[in-house]
């Protein structure tokens, strides 16, 4: 019951930071909005061409939003001690990680459900690719959040060079792209075999996420 209770007061601190610093997630939506637009009016009235592009499109600027999330997960605390304060309120290291990648996916990624129909009309995406799209996006986003975890929690190893975070984020999130961008033009029977790939990454980084992360944290409380 007190490891319950040391949770939900960490969940709740969570969601009360994110939303006293709801203007550092309102500027990662406008920097996936503003690349759209970027992209609409870069391509032109040529809408073949835009279809053919769009989804790369997508999750190219979440990808690339989620880059600048990567100091919102653990260097704060870690310039705090407050991890050291979660673990001694009973909280082991991986669970810490766990609540932070779920309060991190709320906060980042459930907005883009409402934020990409708006992006797909102004891609002229057609209505029926979005069913596919949201279910490819709902697994990647797992995916890219537990990839931004690791390599936010690297980043605390490394303390002069925070670009190889995105870098990190970037390479690890290349069989992401491949598999999400083409679901939509291909059929229902390889759309399957895909999204089961999609799961068994999710799977995998779901299970390696919260040790290797522990496992950075630790090392970087002791070189602190």
């Amino acid at each position: 019951m007190y490891i319950l209770n040391s949770i939900l007061a960490l969940s709740k601190r969570e969601l009360k930071i994110n939303y006293r610093n709801f203007s550092d997630i309102l500027s990662i939506f406008l920097f996936f909005l503003l690349g759209i637009l970027i992209f609409v009016f870069s391509v032109g009235p040529n809408t073949e061409i835009l279809n053919q592009i769009s989804i790369s499109i997508i999750w190219t600027l979440i990808l690339l939003s989620n880059t600048l999330s990567i100091r919102k997960f653990f260097q704060d605390d870690f310039d705090d001690n407050n991890l050291i304060l979660f673990h001694m309120s009973g909280l082991s290291y991986e669970l810490i990680v766990l609540v932070k990648i779920i309060i991190v996916w709320v906060c980042l990624q459930l907005p883009f459900f409402i934020i990409i129909p708006i992006a797909s009309i102004l891609l002229n995406i057609e209505f029926q690719n979005l069913k596919i799209i949201f279910l490819s996006f709902l697994i990647g986003s797992t995916i890219i959040t537990c990839i931004t975890a690791i390599s936010g929690s690297m980043n605390l190893l490394n303390k002069k060079n925070f670009a190889v975070g995105g870098l990190i984020i970037m390479i690890f999130s290349i069989p992401v792209i491949i598999f999400a961008v083409n679901l939509v033009s291909e059929s229902n029977d390889i759309i399957r075999a895909q999204i089961n790939i999609l799961l068994g990454i999710m799977l995998f980084f779901l299970s390696i996420t919260p040790w290797v992360c522990s496992i950075c944290i630790k090392f970087g409380l002791q070189n602190k």
